[in-house]
């Protein structure tokens, strides 16, 4: 089978940064990898739309599609509009790099070089392992991401080296059934993920990427997160079969809506059950 990779770019207020972030994709030896970017805002209140639109339009021989959620799903949400996006037009896996230009998509290059995407249902960029580089990071943030690895690596019985970074790729056989649905659509929806690929036996592999801080403008409150955080970590230690099938929406959504604006071809809103 060929691989046919979709790139999905989550934004929100990066209108400093998506235009770095599709840059990424000029150089041929990067964008032949992947057959299409979809830039997928979710209500951004400044000009990410207009400057993803204009730094799509400079990439030659790149496919962009940019769209925008109809309602703000949050992160989680903005996930499962492109999960199934990916699933219902046929591509074969889905990257994940975060529009606000922390990662690199040349940092999954190599597992692309090497085949890993072939034996593995997920492949997760991670930060804090052999090989990886943070820059602009507080040591603070840094220990504490070390704190919650063991956590997780303690509930899981394996070895996570990072709970959720901003580059990721996933096998879309691994997502057609749509198990995440239930999970948060806030800013936990990739832990959740991760706990259930565990649950799931899923095959997982974790890779060093680059990460830094700049200008992005974090909206992690971080002693909130921190509990709820280890939260889903206790809940998946009482059982994996009641973690999966618990509701962690606060509010539930029937349809994640979305409406393709460049390039404007007529076909209107998308939704994704």
């Amino acid at each position: 089978m060929t691989d046919k990779i979709l790139v999905f770019i989550p934004v929100y207020n990066c209108e400093r940064q998506i235009g770095r972030v599709l840059e990424q994709f000029r150089s041929p030896e990067v964008s032949r990898w992947f057959s299409e970017i979809l830039v997928l805002d979710n209500g951004s209140k400044d000009k990410s739309i207009d400057v993803a639109t204009a730094a799509a339009q400079s990439l030659a021989g790149v496919s962009v599609k940019i769209a925008r959620n109809l309602q703000n799903y949050g992160l989680g949400g903005s996930h499962k509009s492109a999960f199934a996006y990916a699933i219902e037009n046929g591509f074969t896996h889905v990257a994940l790099l975060h529009g606000d230009d922390q990662g690199s998509i040349a940092d999954l290059i190599p597992e692309l070089k090497n085949g890993a995407h072939l034996a593995y249902d997920c492949l997760l960029g991670s930060r804090f392992m052999r090989g990886s580089r943070i820059t602009g990071y507080s040591p603070v943030r840094i220990a504490g991401n070390y704190v919650f690895n063991v956590a997780y690596s303690l509930a899981t019985l394996k070895i996570v080296k990072d709970l959720g970074s901003g580059l990721n790729f996933y096998s879309v056989d691994f997502l057609k059934s749509r198990f995440y649905t239930s999970f948060p659509d806030g800013l936990h929806f990739s832990c959740s993920l991760l706990l259930g690929a565990c649950a799931r036996i899923a095959k997982i592999r974790f890779f060093p990427i680059s990460w830094r801080e700049e200008d992005q403008v974090s909206n992690v409150k971080l002693f909130r997160q921190s509990f709820e955080t280890l939260g889903l970590a206790l809940r998946y230690m009482f059982g994996k079969k009641g973690f999966l099938a618990h509701e962690y929406r606060a509010k539930l959504v029937d349809r994640y809506e979305r409406e393709i604006l460049y390039p404007q071809t007529g076909a209107g809103t998308q939704t994704s059950p």
